[in-house]
C-alpha cells in the first residue's frame, strides 16, 4: 500500500491530541497512531507503547545512530522524542494510513521528507494567554515546565504558515469537524 501520512501538529495545549483521538475513534479502519519514541518519564496514567514508547536517553540516542528514525529532535533541554521508522511500516503493513500526534518541528521535518504524500495540519490556539491557561489547567507540569512551554509555544506559533493548513481551535467541535473533513479529502486523492 502507498500509505499517507496525516500529521497534526501545534505548540502543546492547542488541542491536537483531542482531535486526533476523535478521528481514530471515528475512522479506525482507514488511520492508526504512530506512537512516538519518548525519553521523558510517563506521565500518570500513560502507558508504554500506547501513548508513547518511553526508552533511555541512551537508547535514544543509539537507535538514533542506527538510523532507526524518520525524524528526532530534542524538544526540551535533556528530552528527546522521535518518529521510529519501523512505527510507520508497521501501520502501512495493516492497510491503513498514518496519523501524528507531533510537536511542530518534527511535523516540519515528516512534511519535507514525505512531500505530497502528507497532509501537514498545523491547530491554531485561540491565543498565547488561552494556551498558557489550558497548560496550567492540565496541571501536569512545574511552573518551570510551564514557562519552558510557553515560551517554545510562542516560537511555534510563529510556524504556522509553514504547514499545508491551518485549523484553528477556537471551538473544539467545529475543529473536529474540519479536521474531519480535512482527512477524507486527503486520503480520496489519488
Amino acid at each position: 500500500m502507498e500509505g499517507k501520512l496525516i500529521i497534526f501538529s501545534a505548540p502543546s495545549g492547542a488541542g491536537k491530541t483531542t482531535i486526533v483521538k476523535r478521528l481514530l475513534a471515528k475512522h479506525p479502519g482507514k488511520i492508526s497512531f504512530s506512537i512516538s519514541a519518548s525519553t521523558r518519564q510517563a506521565r500518570a496514567g500513560e502507558v508504554n507503547g500506547k501513548d508513547y514508547y518511553f526508552i533511555s536517553k541512551e537508547e535514544f540516542l543509539h537507535r538514533v545512530a542506527k538510523k532507526e528514525f524518520i525524524e528526532f529532535e530534542e524538544v526540551y533541554s535533556g528530552t528527546f522524542y522521535g518518529t521510529l521508522r519501523a512505527e510507520v511500516d508497521r501501520i502501512w503493513a495493516l492497510g491503513r494510513h498514518v496519523i501524528f500526534d507531533i510537536d511542530v518541528e518534527g511535523g516540519l521535518h515528516l512534511k519535507r521528507k514525505f512531500g505530497d504524500r502528507a497532509l501537514a495540519v498545523f491547530v491554531q490556539p485561540p491565543s498565547l494567554d488561552v494556551l498558557a491557561q489550558r497548560l496550567r489547567g492540565r496541571g501536569t507540569d512545574s511552573e518551570e515546565k510551564l514557562q519552558e512551554r510557553i515560551v517554545k509555544a510562542e516560537k511555534e506559533l510563529g510556524y504556522a504558515h509553514r504547514f499545508d493548513v491551518i485549523l484553528q481551535n477556537d471551538d473544539l467541535e467545529k475543529a473536529c469537524t474540519e479536521a474531519e473533513r480535512l482527512l477524507l479529502a486527503f486520503l480520496q486523492e489519488t
